[in-house]
């Protein structure tokens, strides 16, 4: 029976997005994490008789036809770029992006990334980094005699040197916006590098017509929202359920024919 067939491709949905929901749940402490949404479509129909096909006699055309779908397929799993909450970690180096917006990281091999995740660190030479030590693009360098760093909502840095009156101007923080976000392609580590669906980065400074300002001293959390994740965890399990009942209704079915 066709009921095998389709039903295991409910149960093989079923399955991708208790998956997705479970990489949400396991990111749900990690900053400027995205969550992920599993989207299905469904397979091709078989025909027997296409609504509109004119009835004996060529006078009528039947209203309805005969169309057995074939089950379902995953479509595509989406990120959905909403704003994450805003943690405050005191840490001066830390910095959150309020509205639209990627920080530039100058990836392996010069690759430029994104990210949304502005936990930063300086490195031996005093570059502003990554915790995974990727350069911050446009580079910026902290004076060894700076006692305090300044950022503004505007993205511009400052150092507070010892002794004097006056900020150090080290550089200025540009975002990177994207016509398509769900486009971006995540990489690990927190990282997303542009591709053809995305559409080229359009760059600009914070507070700009069209990108978010930043916050120092901030984090943007994870979008997961722990109640919203069990319950589609809870819905995509009964799912799955339903779906291995089907097959096993058509085996007794099966069974009966067998011992006929």
């Amino acid at each position: 029976m066709r009921a095998l067939a389709i039903s295991a491709t409910g149960m093989a949905a079923q399955q991708l997005n208790v998956e997705v929901i479970a990489n949400n749940i396991a990111n749900i402490n990690t900053t400027g994490f995205k969550r992920a949404r599993a989207e299905f479509t469904d397979l091709l129909y078989q025909i027997s008789r296409r609504p509109g096909t004119a009835v004996r006699g060529g006078e009528e055309v039947v209203p309805e036809g005969i169309q057995l779908g074939l089950g379902v397929r995953a479509a595509a799993i989406r990120k959905l770029h909403e704003q994450g909450s805003l943690s405050n970690t005191g840490n001066r180096l830390d910095v959150a992006i309020v509205g639209r917006g990627w920080f530039r990281i100058a990836g392996p091999n010069g690759e430029t990334l994104y990210t949304r995740s502005g936990a930063f660190n300086t490195n031996a030479q005093g570059q502003l980094v990554t915790i995974d030590g990727y350069q911050v693009q446009p580079p910026i360098t902290v004076p060894e005699n700076a006692i305090d760093v300044v950022i503004n909502a505007e993205g511009r840095v400052f150092a507070r040197i010892d002794g004097e009156t006056e900020l150090q101007e080290l550089g200025q923080l540009t975002l990177a916006n994207f016509t398509n976000e769900a486009g971006l392609e995540p990489i690990g580590d927190n990282l997303f590098r542009q591709t053809e669906a995305s559409g080229e980065a359009i760059v600009g400074a914070p507070g700009d017509e069209g990108f978010g300002q930043v916050r120092q001293g901030f984090l943007e959390a994870s979008n997961v929202d722990a109640v919203k994740e069990i319950t589609e965890l809870i819905t995509a399990q009964r799912a799955y359920e339903m779906n291995s009942k089907v097959i096993q209704a058509v085996d007794e079915m099966l069974s009966t024919i067998s011992r006929r």
